[in-house]
């Protein structure tokens, strides 16, 4: 496998007491608008707070995968514009890291295409949803023995999606939905947590993406995201909701099924 990027420099000075979090970058910001936000990587950087983990990224979208599953000892795995059912040749090798890293029990992080890739990989079924797209501000309901300062069933957090898992792998546990996602949060046992919306996305760049990429979706879903922009969203619980789990803080244990 080729070797890491490197988020930070100093990776593999690797501080007493602090993991290191390979991300597994599947997807990039825009060109049209990589010079005024973060790529993807570097968002998740910015979610989880820069002295919470040693991060190294790999972009396995351009076939760059670590030499072995030790080189982290946790995993997240970004967003992408593909689909994990798309016949690109990264897939299958990202699929069978995945496989590797459940088998090993390390933690893993899955957000959108993340949240499908492990999916896929572990038996679920993605797909695109015959009822649309899931594009801006979204209530989701969420289990609140899972996330942390969960005190509602509704919490909001963007969205950019088609494609969805239509059907969860065994062994996976649905704790997250919303009005037109059925299995936007699964957890499987205390090794992977993965979630459908994007904690790692403001409104800004949500506003940004719209602007490079509003042509692929229908006019009334680029019309209501527009109009919803403005309403507040607060990432921080699920930030520590991630960053407790990864750190092998789990509650996962005590799951209950979200219908």
């Amino acid at each position: 496998m080729n070797d890491s990027i490197k988020n930070n420099p100093e990776a593999d000075d690797v501080q007493s007491g602090k993991r290191t979090l390979g991300i597994l970058q599947a997807g990039r910001s825009p060109e049209e608008i990589i010079d005024r936000y973060p790529d993807y990587n570097q968002m998740f950087v910015d979610l989880l707070g820069e002295e919470s983990f040693n991060y190294r990224t790999w972009a396995v979208l351009d076939n760059e995968f670590p030499d072995s599953i030790d080189d982290a000892d946790v995993w997240l795995i970004t967003g992408s514009r593909h689909g994990a059912y798309e016949p690109h040749e990264w897939i299958p090798p990202l699929e069978q890291l995945i496989q590797a890293i459940y088998a090993k029990g390390s933690p893993m992080v899955g957000i959108c295409f993340g949240h499908q890739i492990i999916a896929q990989a572990l038996g679920g079924k993605v797909e695109k949803f015959a009822g649309g797209w899931s594009v801006g501000r979204v209530e989701y309901k969420l289990d609140a023995g899972i996330f942390n300062d969960i005190t509602e069933h509704s919490t909001p957090l963007m969205a950019f999606h088609q494609d969805q898992v239509m059907e969860i792998p065994e062994g996976a546990v649905n704790v997250g939905s919303s009005n037109i996602c059925q299995h936007a949060a699964l957890v499987y046992d205390s090794r992977i947590l993965t979630i459908q919306p994007h904690p790692e996305f403001d409104k800004s760049f949500v506003g940004g993406l719209l602007d490079a990429r509003g042509d692929i979706l229908p006019k009334e879903v680029l019309e209501n995201a527009n109009s919803n922009l403005h309403e507040t969203i607060t990432p921080e619980p699920i930030a520590r909701t991630l960053r407790d789990f990864l750190n092998g803080i789990s509650r996962a244990h005590g799951v209950n099924h979200v219908a």
